[in-house]
């Protein structure tokens, strides 16, 4: 992490204060440590990353974003927009063995012109040079006189998936991010049920296809889940993908008032190479930064602008008023309104081959 680019000013001395709070709940409550031996993969939907909705992004919160990432390997990120600096910014604030792989920009109002992207320290993961966004294959049929073939085209996505190769260790697997439509405010939306049926189908045919890049599969991103028992995660099972038990149990990762599990990793049966260790978590960075605490509030008081202190129809806001709006909103669009979700995976399966070797 590039700390010297923190400012001698209030701002700064505060920057520096999170940031040792923050280091010490991450090595509490967050990922194990980094070893020769395990991957730390994450998913983190970053609230339009970035966009100036409710006022730019302040500059120790690009050092929180950055501190958080910096304790994995591989991350996924969703929401990030066109403009591409705030990603860039926390890519230099990573350190230069930081890199990026982005798809280009979602058209239509329902894309929203977002970017897919994976964030990976080049220290530990390589990027196998295999790439694309999915485009879900025509649909064969025959014709209505019986004597032709005919394509229809698919559904597509309204977000198009971005799947990407990488090795670490001994292991090779795919990685394969989404940000699935939300649809109508309903647990099981059938537009929701429908892409996660999609996406999730594909991917399992595809991991099973004879030349794949890898069989290992991961579907990881923001699904818009509300509960591990809703249909909408049955899509997701029925297709043949996997949530690994130790993330079966994880807290939710959405911090509005309902508390639903939109984000997920997801994997299909794990094959050579390639497995979790067990250990996996959420991680919920509000603890230490910009906390629901009136206090926090009113150190942001001036930042927030006049949109603190009166509605946009123009009525004041009252006490109450004002932590709804720190807290639901402007402080959601300096982090985010879900947590990062992550898991370990093994890497070093040197033991087994060497017992396979000796017979």
């Amino acid at each position: 992490m590039d700390y010297q680019s923190i400012t001698d000013d209030e701002q700064g001395r505060r920057t520096a204060q999170r940031l040792l709070a923050l280091r010490e709940q991450l090595a509490k409550q967050g990922p194990p440590p980094k070893t020769l031996n395990n991957l730390l993969l994450a998913t983190w939907n970053i609230r339009e990353f970035d966009s100036p909705a409710y006022g730019e992004r302040l500059p120790e919160a690009f050092f929180y974003i950055a501190e958080i990432i910096s304790h994995f390997d591989v991350v996924a990120v969703q929401e990030v927009r066109e403009n591409l600096d705030a990603l860039e910014r926390v890519q230099r604030l990573l350190g230069d063995w930081w890199r990026y792989i982005a798809t280009d920009v979602t058209e239509g109002q329902a894309g929203n012109r977002e970017r897919m992207v994976f964030l990976y320290d080049t220290r530990k993961v390589r990027f196998g040079g295999v790439a694309g966004e999915i485009v879900i294959p025509p649909v064969e049929k025959t014709s209505a006189d019986g004597e032709h073939v005919v394509y229809e085209p698919s559904k597509q996505l309204f977000r198009t998936p971005f799947i990407c190769g990488f090795d670490a260790g001994w292991s090779r697997f795919m990685l394969c991010t989404v940000h699935i439509q939300y649809g109508v405010d309903e647990a099981d939306s059938p537009e929701r049920i429908e892409e996660i049926k999609i996406i999730a189908d594909f991917l399992a045919k595809r991991a099973r296809e004879k030349f794949a890049w890898s069989n290992n599969v991961v579907l990881l991103g923001d699904f818009n889940i509300y509960s591990t028992s809703d249909l909408t995660m049955r899509a997701l099972i029925d297709a043949g993908f996997e949530i690994p038990i130790e993330l079966q149990n994880v807290p939710p990762t959405n911090t509005g008032k309902e508390k639903h599990h939109y984000d997920q990793i997801a994997f299909q049966p794990r094959r050579m190479h390639f497995d979790t260790t067990g250990r996996a978590g959420v991680f919920d960075y509000y603890q230490t930064v910009f906390r629901d605490l009136e206090a926090d509030m009113q150190i942001y008081a001036d930042s927030m602008g006049d949109a603190f202190n009166t509605t946009s129809k123009g009525k004041p806001r009252d006490d109450r008023g004002k932590l709804t709006y720190y807290r639901t909103y402007w402080r959601t669009y300096q982090m985010s309104d879900h947590l990062p979700m992550w898991v370990e995976l093994r890497t070093d399966f040197s033991a087994e081959f060497l017992r396979e070797k000796s017979g």
